[in-house]
């Protein structure tokens, strides 16, 4: 968040990337990220722009009837108020007019996660006299990286998920339960270990596991019986924490040949990924996100199933979103060809989708360190739960 005490590091970091500013635009929640960076509160339902300069005093150009969303505004920053549309676009021609800005905008659409500002606003600025380049670096460290607090929130969430889904598995295979059954139970777990979601978890049989959305209901529940392959994806955090989010894979019995090969392919392409990371990570190189997506999906690949692993290898988990603006571990989808810098966190989770047979999925996640990368749970799986 932009404050009177992050405002020097934020400055450095504009400098360093050779713009004149960060042009900060939202209008009725369209960017998440400037919102909080502003420290915006309330709904925003009139254009507003917040400026930070390379040097110099920030700039919020604000409308007239929608002064409380900026209490949070120091008082010495500027603040200028507009009406009608002629006083805005005067008001940005005076102070980005002739400047290099930083939007959050990607080129081509490249990294979607990130291209939160409309067409239009990118035009209105450009009419202004402002030449448009990404904010990517500056989201990724400012808005994406977590704190040590949330680290460690973080971990608490990871330890508990883990145990919860160990038990949801052992708790399968001790009585005939639907999926939708299941999920509840595992909801319940979530309130009981002082967790708190949004929607799910996923809870699916083989064939339904087939689609990596598939969410049961109390109307559409296959039972989980005999025979059956189970993936659950659960995903929680403690309240005002950050996300936790795995992915766990097992059998109502022993598991057939197919099960057990698909299984063993996602498990290797996942630890594919890490190694790529700790290795850069460890050697103080660069790694970026396109990368570990195509460490990932060169094992599954190899061993035949690429065409059957259609989504990313991972998701930004930011401060704020359990699917973030982060860097994400992708280079099928988009191409995020993002730094994987300290603080920043995702998902690491390839899968095997065989439609109306089986779907596999293993999922972790990681937070980059100064020079190493730390994996949650501290155990992932390495074999199939046999229950």
């Amino acid at each position: 968040m932009l404050t009177r005490e992050t405002l020097p590091e934020i400055q450095a970091a504009i400098q360093a990337m050779g713009v004149d500013g960060w042009l900060l635009f939202d209008f009725r929640g369209t960017n998440p990220i400037a919102s909080a960076m502003l420290g915006l509160e309330g709904f925003v339902t009139r254009r507003c722009f917040g400026y930070v300069p390379a040097r110099g005093v920030p700039i919020a150009l604000t409308h007239a009837i929608e002064q409380q969303p900026w209490q949070r505004w120091p008082a010495e920053w500027r603040r200028e108020i507009y009406s009608g549309w002629r006083a805005l676009e005067e008001m940005l021609a005076r102070h980005v007019g002739g400047k290099r800005v930083a939007m959050e905008y990607s080129p081509g659409d490249a990294i979607p996660y990130l291209d939160r500002i409309p067409a239009g606003v990118i035009e209105m600025v450009r009419a202004a006299g402002a030449t448009v380049s990404t904010s990517a670096d500056l989201v990724s460290r400012f808005y994406a990286q977590w704190t040590p607090a949330q680290i460690a929130s973080h971990r608490r969430s990871a330890q508990a998920l883990a145990e919860i889904a160990r038990n949801a598995f052992s708790l399968a295979g001790a009585q005939t339960l639907t999926e939708f059954e299941l999920a509840q139970w595992i909801r319940d777990a979530f309130q009981r270990a002082g967790l708190v979601t949004d929607h799910g978890p996923i809870v699916a049989i083989g064939p339904n596991a087939a689609n990596p959305h598939y969410g049961p209901t109390s109307e559409h529940s296959a039972a989980i019986t005999p025979g059956s392959v189970l993936l659950i994806d659960l995903f929680a955090h403690e309240p005002q924490g950050v996300w936790a989010d795995q992915t766990w894979v097992g059998t109502l019995g022993a598991p057939d040949t197919l099960t057990t090969k698909i299984w063993e392919i996602v498990r290797d392409a996942r630890d594919a990924a890490i190694a790529l990371l700790r290795s850069r990570l460890e050697a103080g190189q660069v790694v970026r996100g396109m990368e570990a997506d195509d460490a990932a999906r060169a094992v599954i690949t190899q061993r035949g199933y690429g065409p059957n692993f259609t989504h990313r290898t991972g998701h930004s988990i930011d401060a704020y979103e359990i699917h973030g603006a982060g860097p994400h571990l992708d280079h099928l989808e988009s191409r995020d060809d993002r730094a994987l810098i300290p603080g920043v966190a995702f998902s690491i989770e390839p899968g095997i989708y065989l439609p109306g047979v089986i779907g596999v999925r293993s999922e972790v996640n990681a937070i980059v360190g100064d020079a190493d990368l730390l994996v949650t749970p501290a155990m992932p799986q390495r074999d199939l739960f046999v229950v």
